[in-house]
């Protein structure tokens, strides 16, 4: 299981994966968990009502009842006081001048000196629980006092206080420590015509391209040369050479793959789980000759964020992570859309920090509206950060054009969707983690990746065109266009008449 109930005194501070470091125990009184139970109703009401769940929306103790059901990790936003406009001013900030190392220090202290209540030969390096992203106005800070979440909220330099590692109905289910993960294996048994349609110089395009007119748009020219995307994720599997070494092979060539890691932790870009592979699969794999399958821009560059464990981002280091590869893709000049098939159900103030600063620095973002696991089917609203306006959400839906998928999530933040699964829960085709036989791949997950690869064929045909520009094709190309509809959003993606 990925996170347990804390019950016992804490003596040990837990870091990324494993013990980070030891310090001086406090009492057991002020270490036992109080029960999450209420937490979770209101964190359900509120989604329900809401749509969403702002930790601004909770109480003193109810941030304190999070903490000390995870592990402890708060996420601790700054700002001089008075300051305003920060969402506009994200990306442009100097965190080092006098005013903001002056906001920062006076927070800080405010979390030393409660902290030091309990353990007075706390210093800095003690509470801090990760590396400071330098481009963001926020610290992580482990808290064992519940005092510290109440003085905090009353700093007038303070813009959020929130636990990063906690998400409702977290003991419910132990494949949260998989979510997504494990299936990315070749598929036998699919269907010439039927799965897929061979085409040169030998590869398999997916059943689901006909409804998107991505082929026609290949015909006119339009294979995503020159767009370079960005996708966010579990990482990219080395041993799939069509996202390595194969990556130019057949009708794609002169593009570029790069892989960065930004999960605390961890030192490789390599996919634990095969869930970025598949996107990365979906959205950009070359049109090859070994018979594996093609990406919808197979001529669009790659650049693979490994950010997270699974696509579930319920751990305070996947938080870090996917806020580091967010602004990562804000100061990365060549890459143009950002795609990200993963998610929460609460939000985190410092992921939707990266994504202004990646928005304010031009990028055209997508995310996943969500796809349902066993303890959260309860909620089939857009999930968190595809409810940010800053993203343009997608979800899946079924060849009969007017249902969700089985498991994708739906709502009034949808911008598009995508048709990616037929009778029998077939689901699109991608690249597997390893060999030349696909995989095949649902949710809004696939659909997100598939969109972005879309809007990559747009760019690459318009490389001058603004990300409100590329976005307003996508649009008008719709079917649902120019209405909204209430679940879906603009629709099905034209990509022929997006890339006319």
């Amino acid at each position: 299981m990925k996170k347990t109930t804390l019950l016992v005194c804490a003596a040990l501070l837990l870091g990324v994966n494993s013990c980070r470091k030891q310090e001086t125990a406090v009492s057991v009184e002020q270490t036992i968990a109080p029960d999450p139970g209420p937490l979770d109703d209101f964190i359900h009401s509120k989604l329900e009502t809401e749509e969403q769940f702002l930790w601004s929306w909770a109480s003193d103790a109810q941030i304190w009842t999070a903490l000390s059901n995870s592990d402890f990790v708060l996420s601790v936003g700054y700002q001089p006081a008075g300051f305003t406009s920060i969402e506009e001013k994200m990306h442009q900030l100097d965190l080092q001048s006098d005013e903001w190392k002056s906001a920062r220090a006076s927070t800080m202290q405010i979390v030393l000196d409660s902290e030091r209540a309990l353990n007075p030969a706390l210093r800095e390096s003690d509470v801090l629980a990760y590396a400071e992203n330098t481009y963001l106005p926020v610290f992580n800070v482990y808290v064992k006092n519940p005092a510290t979440v109440t003085a905090l909220r009353n700093a007038k330099t303070l813009r959020y206080a929130e636990p990063i590692g906690y998400e409702p109905y977290m003991t419910v289910s132990s494949e949260r420590s998989s979510s997504g993960c494990g299936s990315n294996t070749p598929q036998t048994g699919l269907v010439a015509g039927s799965d897929y349609t061979v085409i040169t110089p030998n590869c398999k395009q997916s059943w689901n391209y006909s409804y998107h007119n991505i082929s026609q748009a290949w015909s006119n020219g339009n294979t995503g040369a020159g767009a370079t995307v960005m996708i966010i994720d579990s990482g990219c599997s080395d041993a799939q050479d069509n996202l390595g070494s194969a990556f130019n092979q057949g009708n794609s060539s002169g593009r570029t793959v790069t892989k960065y890691v930004t999960l605390p932790g961890a030192t490789s870009p390599n996919d634990p789980c095969g869930h970025g592979t598949s996107m990365m699969g979906a959205c950009v794999a070359p049109r090859g000759t070994d018979g594996n399958t093609v990406g919808v821009a197979y001529n669009a560059n790659l650049v693979a964020v490994r950010a997270a464990d699974d696509v579930y981002l319920d751990d305070s280091y996947e938080t870090v992570g996917v806020a580091n590869a967010f602004t990562l893709a804000g100061n990365t000049a060549s890459v143009k859309i950002v795609s990200m098939s993963m998610g929460r159900l609460t939000s985190a103030s410092q992921i939707r920090d990266a994504i202004i600063y990646a928005y304010n620095n031009g990028k055209l973002i997508f995310c996943a509206a969500g796809t349902s696991f066993s303890w959260t089917a309860w909620f089939a609203g857009v999930i968190f950060p595809a409810t940010m306006t800053q993203a343009v959400a997608v979800t899946g839906i079924k060849t009969n054009l007017t249902s969700r998928c089985s498991a994708c999530h739906s709502g009034s933040k949808v911008d598009f969707v995508v048709v990616m699964e037929k009778t029998g829960d077939k689901h699109p085709l991608s690249l597997a983690d390893y060999g030349n036989a696909p995989s095949t791949v649902g949710g809004s997950s696939v659909s997100t990746a598939t969109t972005a690869g879309m809007a990559a064929l747009v760019w690459g045909k318009y490389p001058s065109w603004t990300r409100q520009q590329v976005f307003d094709r996508l649009k008008t190309s719709a079917n649902y266009y120019p209405s909204r509809n209430s679940q879906f959003g603009w629709g099905r993606i034209n990509a022929q008449l997006a890339t006319q």
